[in-house]
């Protein structure tokens, strides 16, 4: 009997392959691993090395109990490999959860007391500043316990102790993004909103910080579409979340002035930071999509799909004012990727319609009639921070309803 295989050691080109007898394989496999090349050939109980071809490759050693060829285990291992790496991840990552609990548990137990005894026996500054010094010598090289931080824990209790909704929310992100969330957001739905989004999508401090200066939550909370009436109930509010009212495009490095095209181009060269400033549940499926309507064909500039809301998302980019006959269009659009593209499962298609400029009660007006789910945006190709939008936020029952979906 023989058996051939790509063994360790032998080269791409079948031609190469060597037969070994099936009584001297478990010799043979032993001997092979050790080795660097070898020939084996039946019969005479011999094993010769062999000088290395160019088109030589080497194989991952694996076990072999004699029970699998090496073919049968170059195809099994890769999925074995799989599943060590995902466990040891899973493994890593619950370790992480548990070693932020425990620490975030004990800074609320440090800071409840500092709290404690400053209303007991009414302790000041000092007392905090030689707390610091004094756990410092005792814990030499352990980092947070500098004075800014014993106050952070201290505050951290005193502000979110009477809360039942964020104090729970709170323990599920890092200590470092609660003190960024804590110093920056007063308001206690805005500090849900990135508490959640953080969890959510992974945000780094350096993503968090970048987004509470560019107002992600005004944006997101005051975006207007017409979901309420074109969307079922089930899927209305993850797509108000899906759209902001304006997005910051200030890493395309574009000229204030340019063309739909370069704008495509830009966003395009950078696809990925794009889809972290649309929202980060998004993929990319193509520019210029093209749609055969009839004999003819249409093109979407940018073509997304949202895995949660697992629909096709539609993207116009118009580098004038909104005007009211562009939605026209993106109905069209919309119409022909449900009846050609969607396929079975997936939920109706979403419009973005995203433009230079806007008038809020234009849009408004124009939404009024339109029965396909679209939101209209804007877009800033600056760094340019939007002017205070807190007078255009919904009602704080509103905004509650909206962050449970996060």
């Amino acid at each position: 009997m023989c058996m051939q295989g790509n063994f360790r050691g032998m080269a791409k080109n079948p031609a190469k392959f060597e037969c070994v007898n099936a009584g001297n394989w478990a010799d043979f496999s032993r001997k092979i691993c050790l080795a660097e090349t070898y020939s084996f050939w039946p019969g005479n109980n011999r094993i010769t090395p062999f000088r290395k071809p160019s088109n030589y490759v080497n194989l991952p050693i694996m076990p072999n109990d004699g029970s699998q060829t090496p073919i049968e285990l170059e195809k099994n291992y890769p999925a074995f490999l799989a599943d060590i790496k995902i466990r040891i991840r899973a493994a890593q990552y619950e370790a992480l959860r548990a070693a932020n609990k425990e620490l975030l548990s004990l800074y609320w137990d440090i800071g409840s007391q500092i709290i404690d005894r400053q209303e007991k026996e009414g302790w000041g500054k000092s007392v905090v500043e030689r707390l610091s010094k004094d756990l410092q010598v005792e814990f030499s090289g352990v980092q947070g316990l500098s004075v800014r931080n014993l106050w952070n824990m201290r505050n951290f209790v005193a502000q979110y102790q009477n809360d039942p909704k964020l104090q729970p929310l709170a323990a599920e992100i890092s200590w470092t993004h609660n003190v960024v969330i804590m110093e920056r957001c007063k308001d206690p739905l805005e500090r849900e909103y990135y508490i959640r989004m953080v969890k959510r999508h992974g945000w780094s401090k350096a993503v968090l910080v970048l987004k509470i200066e560019s107002k992600d939550f005004e944006r997101t909370m005051i975006n207007q579409t017409n979901f309420d009436k074109s969307l079922p109930q089930n899927l209305n509010d993850e797509a108000k979340l899906a759209v902001k009212d304006d997005y910051m495009f200030g890493f395309l490095e574009l000229a204030e002035q340019h063309k739909e095209r370069e704008l495509e181009n830009a966003i395009i060269q950078r696809v990925g930071p794009f889809l972290r400033e649309m929202g980060g549940a998004f993929t990319f499926v193509g520019n210029q999509f093209k749609l055969e309507v009839g004999d003819k064909e249409f093109f979407i500039d940018i073509l997304l799909y949202h895995r949660k809301l697992k629909c096709l998302v539609a993207i116009e980019l118009k580098v004038v004012e909104f005007m009211p006959e562009h939605l026209g269009k993106m109905q069209f659009y919309l119409a022909a990727l449900d009846d050609v593209v969607r396929e079975e499962g997936e939920n109706p298609s979403i419009g973005i319609l995203l433009c230079k400029a806007k008038d809020r009660l234009m849009v408004e007006y124009t939404l009024k009639d339109i029965n396909r789910p679209i939101g209209v945006a804007t877009y800033q190709v600056t760094d340019t921070l939007p002017e205070d939008l807190r007078g255009l936020l919904p009602g704080p029952e509103e905004i509650a309803k909206l962050l449970i979906d996060l």
